[in-house]
C-alpha cells in the first residue's frame, strides 16, 4: 500500500470512528430524552389517578342524584354527583369509616323563610302524606355552637333531618334536633312536630317537642348563662346514632337507635289533627310559644293533600338575632359580623357527620 493509499485509509477509519461515536452519543441522548418523557408521562398519570381517587359525598352515600343542596354561604347546587365544597360539604374518614361532613356557621346566607344557616340536602321529589316516603340516617354530631342564650330553646342545637311542607304555609311535620349546653358532656336528641296552622295566617304556629334521649326542647336555662342539669341518658358529641322517618298512608313512624341506649319509636297521624281547638294546646306549648302570641290551632286534616319533601344535613338553629324578638328562635349568639372563618375558629358553628343514609318510598 503506497503512502497516499495509507493516508486515505486512515482518514476513512477516523471518520468512521467519529461518525460511530456521534451516532452513539445521539442514541444515548435520544434514549435519555425518551426516558425523561416517560417519567413526565407517569407523573401526569399519577396526578390524574390522584384526582380520580378524590372522595366526594356522593361516593359515601350514593343517593345524591335525588337531592340538591343549600350551603352556609347561600350557594346552591342541584348536581351533587362528584360535587363537594371544602367549607360546608365534604368527606372525612375516621376509624376506617367514611363520612359526609355538613358544616354550617351561626351566621351566613339563609333561605328566604328562615333565620338560620344550613348546609342541608333538599329532596327533589315531592310527595303527599297518603303517598308516603322514607328517610334514614346514621350520624354523629361533632359540634354545636358554643355561644347562645340558655333561656332560648333553640340555642346550642342543630336539626339533622326533617320533612318540610311545599304547599300552604310550608310547615314542618318533623324536625330532628340534637342540642348540647356548654360544659355538658351529653346532649339531648328530640324531635318537633309543627302544627299546620288553620286559616290564612301562619303567625300562630307552634311546635310540640318529643324527647328521645335526654330532654325535650322546653328544658331551658334560667338566665343567659345558667344551664339546666345535664341529661343522664343523653348522647355525647361524636357518639353515633340513627333515625328512620317513615310515612305510609298518612301515618308517620319515627324510629331512633344507638348502641348503649334504649331504642325509641314514635307514631303521629299527619292527616287527622289533635290540635283543632284552643283547649287542645299542650302545657309545653303554653310555656314556650303562647307567651309570644303563638297560640294557633291546626286545620282538622293536618298535612293531608299537601306536597312534602325530606331534608338532611346540618341546619344550625343557633343565630345572632336578638332574643328579645323571639325567646324560642332568636339565640343571640356570636357571629363576628358574618365572617364564616372567624365563626369556625371560635366554635360558633354546627357540624354533623353522616356515614349512612337512604331515601325511598314509604313502607307498610
Amino acid at each position: 500500500m503506497n503512502l497516499i493509499t495509507k493516508q486515505c485509509f486512515s482518514i476513512i477509519t477516523i471518520a468512521s470512528i467519529i461518525i460511530g461515536k456521534t451516532f452513539l452519543l445521539s442514541s444515548c441522548q435520544n434514549s435519555q430524552s425518551n426516558s425523561t418523557d416517560e417519567i413526565k408521562s407517569k407523573s401526569v398519570d399519577s396526578s390524574s389517578a390522584s384526582a380520580k381517587n378524590e372522595m366526594f359525598p356522593s361516593d359515601v352515600i350514593p343517593f345524591m342524584d335525588q337531592f340538591k343542596v343549600l350551603l352556609g354561604d347561600g350557594s346552591k347546587s342541584s348536581k351533587l354527583v362528584g360535587f363537594k365544597n371544602d367549607d360546608f360539604f365534604y368527606t372525612a374518614k375516621e376509624g376506617g369509616k367514611d363520612y359526609i361532613v355538613y358544616k354550617a356557621p351561626n351566621s351566613g346566607v339563609t333561605s328566604k323563610n328562615s333565620s338560620n344557616t344550613r348546609s342541608e340536602l333538599h329532596q327533589k321529589k315531592y310527595w303527599k302524606a297518603m303517598e308516603g316516603g322514607n328517610l334514614t340516617g346514621t350520624l354523629k354530631v361533632q359540634h354545636v355552637s358554643t355561644s347562645g342564650d340558655a333561656r332560648v330553646a333553640a340555642s346550642y342545637s342543630v336539626v339533622v333531618g326533617q320533612i318540610h311542607g311545599a304547599d300552604g304555609h310550608e310547615n314542618e311535620p318533623i324536625k330532628i334536633f340534637y342540642k348540647k349546653y356548654p360544659g355538658h358532656e351529653k346532649g339531648s336528641v328530640f324531635w318537633n312536630y309543627e302544627i299546620n296552622t288553620a286559616g290564612e295566617s301562619n303567625s300562630g304556629r307552634w311546635d310540640y317537642s318529643y324527647a328521645v334521649w335526654g330532654d325535650d326542647m322546653a328544658n331551658i336555662g334560667s338566665s343567659p348563662n345558667e344551664y339546666p342539669a345535664e341529661p343522664k341518658d343523653g348522647i355525647k358529641l361524636g357518639e353515633e346514632w340513627s333515625y328512620e322517618i317513615n310515612v305510609y298512608e298518612g301515618i308517620m313512624t319515627v324510629n331512633f337507635s344507638s348502641e348503649g341506649h334504649e331504642s325509641k319509636t314514635f307514631t303521629k297521624n299527619l292527616i287527622k289533627s289533635e290540635y283543632t281547638e284552643k283547649s287542645h294546646i299542650p302545657d309545653q306549648t303554653k310555656k314556650l310559644f303562647v307567651p309570644m302570641g303563638q297560640d294557633g290551632v291546626e286545620r282538622p286534616e293536618g298535612f293531608a293533600g299537601e306536597d312534602m319533601y325530606f331534608k338532611q344535613g346540618s341546619y344550625n338553629q343557633t343565630n345572632g338575632k336578638d332574643p328579645s324578638k323571639n325567646m324560642v328562635w332568636c339565640t343571640g349568639a356570636e357571629v363576628y359580623g358574618g365572617d364564616i372563618q372567624k365563626q369556625y375558629a371560635n366554635g360558633d358553628y354546627a357540624e354533623v357527620w353522616f356515614s349512612k343514609a337512604t331515601v325511598g318510598p314509604g313502607k307498610p
